[in-house]
């Protein structure tokens, strides 16, 4: 539904009691999950596993809905507290064949290596990743009203 539609629709868009009608706003598919085995390590496959709304795909946005928008902080917070603050690098979390490249892995419950006795900063004498200066942020203060902006 486009953003002016939800001001004049016949109910409240955001009431999380009421479905859209299909005939009026169909269902797009973006996607199929495909549940083609069972666990072979229940604990680390199911128990382990984090899904949270706010791992979106670029160019997907959330909605102004204000039951998601609070879902988009609590549920990484939950698995924070349930898991460590390293819970995206648990192989079950990690996106697809991608593996994170930075310093953050450092102390805490890790499920890596932790970096054994490799430099933790950047710049650094040995190879290692390196900033990408392409997704630096604004070197600006925020003033007035602020955006979602691509990343």
């Amino acid at each position: 539904m486009p953003i002016a539609h939800a001001d004049t629709y016949k109910f409240d868009v955001y009431d999380v009691t009421k479905v859209w009608p299909h005939t009026d706003y169909p269902l797009i598919p973006v996607g199929k999950l495909v549940l083609n085995r069972n666990p072979e390590n229940f604990h680390a496959e199911t128990e382990q596993s984090a899904f949270a709304p706010s791992h979106l795909v670029p160019g997907i946005e959330p909605s102004n809905d204000k039951m998601l928008q609070g879902r988009l902080l609590n549920y990484p917070d939950a698995h924070r507290h349930r898991m460590g603050g390293n819970y995206d690098t648990i192989p079950i979390n990690c996106p697809y064949r991608a593996r994170l490249g930075s310093y953050n892995l450092r102390d805490g419950v890790t499920f890596t290596s932790n970096g054994g006795r490799a430099e933790n900063y950047e710049p650094r004498t040995a190879a290692g990743p390196v900033e990408d200066k392409q997704y630096a942020w604004h070197q600006q203060p925020v003033q007035g009203a602020t955006g979602r902006y691509p990343h």
